[in-house]
């Protein structure tokens, strides 16, 4: 059978960025409607971006902490298909919108995943990204991918720290449903490069011949 692991691009900003990485192959894009992110979006940006892009391509919007009138808010006005929350949401906040959505977990000391599987049994997926004391994603920084546990009961993305250099390792150890990249295929903070995009999708491509 064929092994095909999921490309989300996240916190694009501008339409052509998108463009260009759905036409490479992403399967997803997300959009970052958290102020204190430099890859932060507003509405008007976000319907911009949603409107130049082709079909069949999945769009997130990424929430932390947000309050609920915030999130519906920008729902009514952006079309996203997927919520990410990647605060310390509880799962009867996520599940309140009746829209699919996935969960990140950041992978402190001690983090029990079979427990965040159950506790957010609902959600569409768990995304996997590295913990720091000072920001809620999009470190750059990578974890220890020995400790994701095999056979959980919903699907995981892998996050933290992917660029083209690391992400065919990654797909191969960890066999992930998806993976998600930010800082890994940009050229300043913000600012998507073609080519690291080109090259990161290409490095999962070929992780998954190798796997089938």
């Amino acid at each position: 059978m064929r092994v095909r692991t999921r490309i989300k691009i996240c916190g694009i900003r501008q339409p052509k960025d998108g463009v260009f990485a759905a036409r490479q192959g992403a399967d997803a894009i997300g959009l970052v409607f958290y102020d204190k992110s430099p890859r932060a979006v507003d509405v008007a940006q976000a319907r911009q971006v949603v409107a130049a892009l082709p079909p069949f391509v999945t769009v997130v919007g990424l929430f932390v902490d947000a309050p609920v009138e915030f999130v519906e808010q920008v729902r009514r006005q952006v079309p996203l298909a997927l919520l990410q929350f990647h605060g310390d949401e509880s799962a009867e906040y996520c599940r309140q919108f009746a829209c699919p959505y996935i969960k990140a977990v950041r992978m402190r000391d001690g983090v029990d995943l079979r427990e965040a599987s159950r506790q957010y049994a609902d959600a569409s997926g768990l995304l996997l990204d590295s913990y720091s004391p000072a920001a809620p994603g999009g470190t750059g920084e990578s974890f220890d991918w020995t400790r994701v546990p095999v056979n959980l009961s919903l699907p995981l993305i892998l996050a933290g720290g992917l660029t083209p250099g690391n992400v065919g390792r990654a797909v191969k150890q960890v066999q992930p449903y998806g993976v998600d990249v930010s800082g890994g295929v940009e050229k300043a903070k913000g600012e998507k490069d073609n080519s690291r995009i080109i090259a990161f999708i290409e490095e999962v491509r070929r992780a998954d011949q190798q796997r089938a």
